[in-house]
């Protein structure tokens, strides 16, 4: 292992810990309220945290409508408010999408260049408006690492950035009780990203990552025993406090220090950048035909994988058939959770497969580390999807 670890952001974790807003803004901060559909004002948060702004004097301009798939353009609105109102704040109130726009229009406003320059690193920001977080919905770990995603809806290119320190926020809010009215199919998408971030680290090629690797084999254990009982009470604050907890975990850097493959999201980001599905869905359709193909090149960790979080035997069953069960296993818990596991269940068909092979390599010819990808292997891969 050979590593750089820093991770700047403030954690608030638990129950009433909005009130800790009162700390982190200063009085009279000229706010931008950034959040997506409206349904922090149907449930009240929005209420909430207006209050404590009023308290603190501050000036409030908003940004709502963000989409799940956060586009470029909602980005480009945020960049706009910002520069006009001279935004001391981002205060992102919602989930990953959220979040991650809010990231974009961070850097964007204190940039002269076009923010989707900054997007595919044409160009490199040098500050930022600070950004602060109160997450809704547990799933990408985005508010304790500094990671986005945003589509360009003209081109249909989704982009994967990072620009530390400068996209880290630096705080967030966690209360479980704020996931209570997240519905289920976005909890069920939520399971699904949380243990693909695991997946895409515990595939990495480091020599002396076996503790990483046991951590990640008990996370996704540990998710996959607890999923149906959430899904069966979303209320369950202990459940709804596990599931924000190990999220988070999974991508605030602890698990990045012997690398990873990515080429799974790298895959699902160009299917829902054209197809605009959600990034779960997209996941758990791609990961286990992924992780079939990889294991005929490289069966060692699919392997293990299966020993350990599935208890399967391998005595007298080939590498290629073991690791074939290993992905069946992952393709019947995303089906038992209730996710699509194909691409014809989204309407997407072998007609498209061209499109999306060359819109999987926007920023380069290969991508992937556990095996690495080029577009015949991403081409076999989403056939398998079909």
């Amino acid at each position: 292992m050979n590593f750089l670890l820093h991770n700047p952001t403030r954690l608030h974790f638990g129950k009433g810990k909005l009130e800790n807003l009162k700390n982190e803004i200063k009085n009279g901060t000229k706010v931008l309220l950034t959040y997506g559909s409206g349904n922090i004002k149907k449930f009240g948060l929005y209420d909430e945290v207006l209050k404590i702004l009023k308290e603190l004097n501050c000036e409030v301009h908003e940004l709502s409508g963000i989409e799940p798939n956060p586009k470029l353009s909602s980005v480009r609105k945020g960049v706009e408010i910002c520069k006009n109102n001279n935004i001391d704040l981002i205060l992102a109130v919602g989930g990953g999408s959220v979040i991650d726009a809010s990231k974009a229009i961070s850097i964007g406003a204190k940039s002269n260049c076009d923010v989707w320059d900054l997007i595919i690193k044409k160009e490199t920001p040098s500050d930022r408006v600070p950004l602060g977080a109160v997450l809704t919905l547990s799933a990408t770990g985005t508010e304790m690492n500094p990671n986005s995603v945003i589509t360009n809806e003209e081109t249909k290119q989704k982009v994967g950035f990072a620009h530390p320190p400068y996209t880290f926020p630096v705080f967030s809010i966690l209360d479980p009780t704020n996931t209570f009215t997240v519905p289920r199919n976005q909890t069920v998408n939520g399971i699904v990203d949380t243990i693909s971030h695991l997946l895409e680290q515990y595939f990495n090629k480091s020599e002396n990552g076996e503790l990483v690797d046991r951590f990640c084999e008990s996370s996704i254990s540990y998710m996959m025993e607890i999923a149906p009982k959430l899904l069966e009470n979303l209320e369950d604050y202990s459940l709804r406090e596990a599931m924000m907890y190990t999220s988070f975990v999974a991508l605030n850097g602890s698990l990045s220090v012997c690398g990873g493959d990515w080429s799974t999201h790298g895959i699902e980001h160009s299917v829902s950048g054209i197809f605009d599905i959600s990034h779960g869905e997209g996941l758990a359709i791609i990961t286990p035909h992924w992780m079939k193909y990889v294991a005929r090149k490289n069966p060692s960790k699919v392997i293990k994988l299966g020993e350990r979080v599935f208890k399967l035997k391998k005595e007298g069953i080939s590498d290629i058939d073991f690791c074939d069960k290993v992905a069946d296993s992952f393709k019947n818990f995303f089906k038992q959770i209730g996710v699509s596991t194909s691409l014809k269940e989204c309407g997407i068909n072998e007609e498209s497969l061209e499109d999306l092979v060359e819109n999987t390599f926007v920023l380069g010819d290969v991508i992937g580390e556990y095996v690495q990808l080029r577009r015949d292997d991403v081409r076999e891969i989403l056939k398998m999807s079909m």
